[in-house]
């Protein structure tokens, strides 16, 4: 039987522009590097180029909405196998690679749907997917 599973998470943007500080004045690879592919950080941008602290937080509330679909309670959240990319039309888009894509195997998920949202201060994401029970194999 299929099972509905949600995350959400909630990220204050101040905390954000505290890690853009390091990314900025750092030669070594700070938390918000580690945290987010280079390919997030270059689209993470305003207009004019600068680095968006609304579009880091919701990609950071993201990620963690996605791992709490996972039920991996206790593990590292592995912050480079998911990606939040912006898909067709603009919406944002998950793409899981190693760690990630293991644990959602492993979680039966299906795939996955994301929103983000921005307002006073805070970028919210709730993602949504359906879990379908994992039957091992049979020796």
């Amino acid at each position: 039987m299929s099972q509905p599973r949600i995350g959400v998470d909630l990220v204050p943007l101040a905390r954000v522009g505290e890690l853009l500080g390091e990314l900025l004045g750092s030669g070594s690879r700070p938390l918000l590097g580690r945290m987010l592919s280079e390919h997030e950080l270059r689209i993470s941008v305003t207009p004019d180029g600068a680095p968006d602290p609304a579009g880091l937080a919701g990609r950071l509330a993201a990620k963690e909405a996605v791992f709490k679909l996972f039920g991996a309670t206790g593990q590292p959240v592995p912050w480079q196998g998911i990606e939040i990319l912006r898909g067709p039309g603009g919406r944002p888009e998950v793409r899981l690679a190693g760690p990630a894509a293991d644990l959602a195997a492993r979680a039966g998920l299906g795939p996955i749907d994301i929103s983000i949202s921005h307002d006073g201060g805070f970028a919210i994401a709730v993602a949504a997917a359906v879990a379908v029970p994992v039957v091992p194999a049979v020796p």
